[in-house]
């Protein structure tokens, strides 16, 4: 279907799993209202961002996927006849955890998973010590309402995993995000960490001749240390922001897109044509001495 409307949630989180899956439902059923035909969720939605500390009592928040929460969207997806992309935290097997998304199409069949192959560790953002990087690969699905693939957080920053899932026929990128300003920090720092964000997924949809949809949390955590800055967007494929939410509100928006906008974009910057990947092969290295 080119003609889609996708869904963004933007919302604060607590510290209770029921409440926020309650709250991701509920706003679900509002984007659905607003005439959402996928809905994405942000990054770890069933909880606080737990991955400031190293508390091995965290762990405990982790869950199957397909599992509980995939249970209650599948649910939700068939009764609204929405698709809904789910960031979770996933225990494949005992001490072993992964930074999962789940796809769940519009009659509730679960269709797959994500797993985040690009894990950071920095100060206030310890996901090594929580997540194994992926092993799955880069994934693309079939939904009801286009071919949709998914990146989750540190993955945006990444230019190839941009590219191969959109050569896997990715029609949209999505990307579940939790990315936030420490309180301390000045404002021109902010600013120029939100505006790199944003630019590197909108060269994203540039580059590959994609929309792009980046979904992050709001609100205030870690004792107050850190503000997860929100900003949720939508960009075309070359690059212009269609929407781009708050930095301190919590958001249901329902953005209208045309996928169809892709092979305009790509006949006439035709960047894939012209890609020279007889001469690539130096990427595969981690540095050219």
């Amino acid at each position: 279907m080119p003609e889609v409307s996708v869904g963004l949630v933007q919302m604060t989180c607590s510290a209770d799993k029921d409440v926020n899956l309650q709250k991701a439902v509920d706003k679900v059923r509002e984007a659905a209202r607003k005439g959402a035909n996928i809905v994405c969720l942000q990054e770890l939605f069933t909880s606080l961002y737990f991955c400031d500390v190293e508390d091995y009592d965290n762990f405990k928040l982790a869950e199957l996927i397909p599992g509980p929460s995939t249970d209650v969207l599948s649910k939700v997806a068939a009764e609204e006849g929405v698709v809904i992309i789910a960031s979770l935290f996933e225990k494949r097997a005992k001490g072993l955890y992964h930074n999962t998304t789940a796809v769940i199409d519009a009659d509730g069949t679960y269709l797959g998973k994500y797993r985040k192959m690009h894990i950071p560790d920095d100060p206030a953002y310890y996901e090594k010590f929580y997540f194994t990087p992926g092993d799955l690969g880069y994934k693309v699905w079939k939904t009801r309402f286009g071919t949709i693939g998914v990146l989750i957080c540190w993955d945006q920053w990444y230019p190839e995993a941009a590219r191969i899932t959109s050569l896997m026929g990715a029609d949209i990128l999505f990307y579940p995000t939790a990315i936030g300003w420490a309180t301390s920090q000045d404002e021109a720092t902010n600013v120029e960490q939100y505006n790199a964000w944003q630019t590197i997924q909108r060269s994203h949809a540039v580059a590959n001749g994609v929309h792009v949809v980046s979904v992050n949390r709001v609100g205030f955590e870690q004792e107050g240390a850190m503000k997860f800055w929100g900003g949720s967007f939508v960009a075309n494929p070359f690059g212009s922001v269609l929407f781009q939410a708050s930095h301190d509100q919590e958001e249901v928006v329902v953005v209208p897109i045309n996928t169809d906008a892709s092979d305009r974009y790509r006949t006439h910057w035709p960047f894939l044509r012209d890609r020279r990947i007889d001469s690539y092969e130096p990427i595969v290295k981690r540095f050219i001495d």
